[in-house]
């Protein structure tokens, strides 16, 4: 097991699970997880000679967990990354890797503080440049507003998508993880109408895929039990205070070395619908130093294909 400490990151303090010694190198999950999504990959980091550092984002694990709504937007969580790596590293700037919202949280810390941050890498969510309108102004025109129901747009309603989550956290879990894994067949997650819960038509697999034992799913039914759901919720209530906040931005571009890795099956890569976002992420991140896209892999890129994603992860620290 890796080493735990508290860091100070300025406005909270996160848990930040520490392996190695070398450059540092801080790895960032997504919904609904915590650092303990990096653990196939935090050996190999170190031994590759690096300092791998997991962090629980704010609002989960052992990490501070602020109330309000506003305090889970880009910007805060950009300066929680930033202040991690200046805690542990303030020599030099560091090494980011993301998963999930994890990718986005990366892509515009790198973005926002480029002499911070010296090489990004994310898995599952591509840079597509800095948006032209709010998310939650797609989604209300796309799906909302044609009754189709979409799970953001389930999460901007304070309270029910917390009870719904917490009445069954291990029955929660299973269902998200598996609807959007790679082992899912097609149709695992339902379209349903806009009213509708998140849980609503979803399969509790039994039994579930190989690529999370039952006691590794404990873990993750551990933390979210002592830490609620509040605080990884409130992340995608944002989307207009991020909006505005990357507006200052909008002339720049992605120029530090960058990795990203993704699944066919993975809905995040392209649920907007672009013909290809790998060569739209080329506009706006030059030095894409490899994309790869993994035949079959689903939402958890890093836990379904282990080997696949250190073999790809590795090498790329290694040539920075």
């Amino acid at each position: 097991m890796p080493q735990f400490v508290q860091v100070d990151a300025g406005e909270v303090s996160l848990r930040v699970a520490v392996e190695g010694q070398g450059p540092l190198v801080v790895l960032v999950h997504g919904f609904p997880e915590s650092w303990f999504s990096w653990r196939h990959q935090m050996g190999p980091i170190a031994d590759a000679g690096f300092t791998a550092a997991a962090i629980d984002v704010r609002g989960y694990g052992g990490s501070d967990k602020p109330h309000a709504i506003e305090a889970y937007c880009m910007e805060a969580l950009t300066a929680d990354v930033a202040g991690v790596a200046r805690a542990l590293q303030p020599q030099a700037p560091a090494i980011l890797v993301g998963h999930d919202w994890g990718a986005p949280i990366v892509w515009n810390t790198a973005l926002s503080r480029p002499e911070a941050i010296c090489a990004v890498a994310a898995l599952s969510v591509p840079y597509l440049g800095v948006p032209r309108r709010s998310f939650r102004a797609w989604f209300d025109e796309v799906f909302t507003a044609k009754n189709r129901f979409f799970y953001q747009a389930w999460f901007q309603r304070v309270g029910p998508p917390e009870a719904e989550a917490e009445a069954d956290v291990r029955g929660f879990l299973r269902k998200f993880y598996y609807g959007i894994c790679g082992d899912a067949p097609a149709g695992s997650w339902p379209q349903k109408a806009a009213d509708a819960t998140l849980l609503e038509g979803l399969a509790d697999p039994d039994p579930f895929p190989g690529w999370m034992t039952e006691n590794e799913l404990d873990y993750y039914v551990s933390e979210f039990r002592q830490s609620g759901f509040r605080g990884p919720i409130n992340r995608y209530r944002n989307h207009d205070a991020d909006f505005d906040w990357m507006q200052a931005f909008k002339d720049r571009r992605i120029e530090q070395p960058a990795l990203f890795i993704t699944g066919t099956k993975d809905p995040a890569f392209n649920f907007a619908g672009h013909a290809d976002p790998i060569e739209v992420m080329r506009g706006v991140v030059p030095n894409l130093r490899g994309a790869h896209v993994l035949e079959g892999c689903g939402h958890w890129t890093q836990q379904e294909r282990v080997r696949e994603v250190n073999d790809l992860l590795i090498p790329w620290l290694k040539g920075l």
